[in-house]
């Protein structure tokens, strides 16, 4: 695995900050399988905005598949909220385990339009499940 941190404006200060991460072939649209997924592009996100903070890369051809998937949440266990095109039972019983929210879209979504979902929710009456994840990531 390997980790990129992308430095610049930070979104401190912006209110309550989510970490969401999004399975990518190409870092435009969630299109990926968590469990194939080799890269993770990992934002934060506010109620003023968003910006990329970290990708994550996973080069590995792994046969053990269990392994595969703890790496995987391993590295995105910083973020809140996990979106991907598909995820395997056992996969999403471990990313909730690891207090992370999947999130499965059924067709190829553009990364900013979640992004920008997001950020409407966050500066509205965000639903129960953002609530959870705000007071769980205010309290790491």
């Amino acid at each position: 695995m390997i980790k990129t941190t992308i430095y610049g404006n930070s979104l401190e200060g912006d209110g309550a900050i989510i970490k969401v991460a999004f399975a990518s072939k190409d870092s435009e649209f969630v299109n990926e399988h968590f469990g194939w997924a080799r890269q993770f592009f990992i934002y934060e996100v506010s109620e003023r905005g968003f910006r990329l903070a970290e990708i994550i890369k996973h080069d590995e051809e792994d046969e053990d598949e269990e392994g595969k998937i703890d790496r995987r949440i391993e590295g995105i266990k910083e973020a809140g909220i996990l979106y991907c095109q598909a995820i395997g039972p056992t996969a999403a019983a471990k990313v909730v385990r690891a207090k992370i929210h999947p999130i499965k879209v059924n067709e190829e979504k553009p990364i900013k339009e979640a992004l920008e979902e997001l950020t409407k929710m966050l500066a509205g009456n965000p639903p129960p499940w953002i609530k959870k994840i705000l007071v769980q990531s205010q309290g790491e």
